[in-house]
């Protein structure tokens, strides 16, 4: 069960009391993930692929997204930058050591791009972990993003519509047609998205199987379109 936001809170406000904020990036006391080190991010530049969000040399599509598209379920993914340095660091200790408190700078930096990128959404969905592996973690970190954006964006967020319904093993390691069969049926919608405008919102991408297997879901139950935004990929 999601635990609820005072509960983070409070939470968070007790463990800067006792363990004041360090960047997780550069060490210097404060925050847990300074402006300088957000800033030396190594962020995406265009030409972009339309359809993955990779960056190009002079085409419109990745080699990738040539060979093997997206389902056109999926109308796209974004991804702020690369999946390296300072921005890898703070995705695990955020991830997987309960640094809960890099929900707020990490999500500013999504609000922060879609100011400058126009993804058209109507709605916010964090993609869903399994309940298991989400007792496990005792949060999704995808929803503690989620929300982050939707209040900065004024975007309604709903974690309750979309579902992961079967708990499939980790991604990391998989090629990309091992991700796609691991993913199969994984996701379902619990009610209905109709004629909305979905932004799933997750930590990184690698193939974009997991925000293809959702929209597959998303469409289905009714959703006018699907874009996926995360942090890395």
């Amino acid at each position: 069960m999601q635990q609820p936001r005072w509960l983070h809170q409070a939470r968070s406000t007790i463990l800067d009391l006792i363990f004041p904020p360090r960047c997780v990036g550069c060490g210097y006391g404060g925050r847990w993930l300074c402006a300088q080190c957000v800033a030396s991010l190594k962020y995406l530049n265009a030409p972009l692929c339309v359809r993955c969000g990779q960056e190009l040399g002079d085409a419109n599509h990745c080699n990738a997204c040539r060979s093997r598209p997206l389902p056109a379920a999926l109308a796209g993914v974004r991804a702020v930058a690369h999946y390296d340095g300072h921005l890898r660091r703070a995705i695990h200790a955020f991830k997987y050591e309960r640094l809960t408190a890099l929900a707020e700078p990490l999500g500013a930096i999504l609000a922060d791009y879609l100011v400058g990128h126009s993804l058209p959404h109507t709605l916010i969905l964090p993609v869903p972990l399994h309940p298991e592996r989400e007792r496990e973690r005792g949060y999704n970190q995808s929803l503690l993003l989620a929300a982050v954006v939707g209040r900065h964006s004024r975007v309604p967020v709903n974690h309750r519509v979309l579902a992961r319904v079967r708990n499939t093993r980790p991604q990391v390691g998989l090629n990309e047609q091992e991700r796609q069969d691991n993913l199969l049926g994984a996701f379902r919608c619990t009610g209905r998205v109709d004629d909305q405008q979905v932004l799933l919102i997750d930590d990184v991408c690698t193939t974009g199987a997991t925000m293809s297997q959702c929209a597959l879901a998303l469409r289905a139950a009714g959703a006018r379109s699907v874009w996926g935004l995360t942090l890395a990929r």
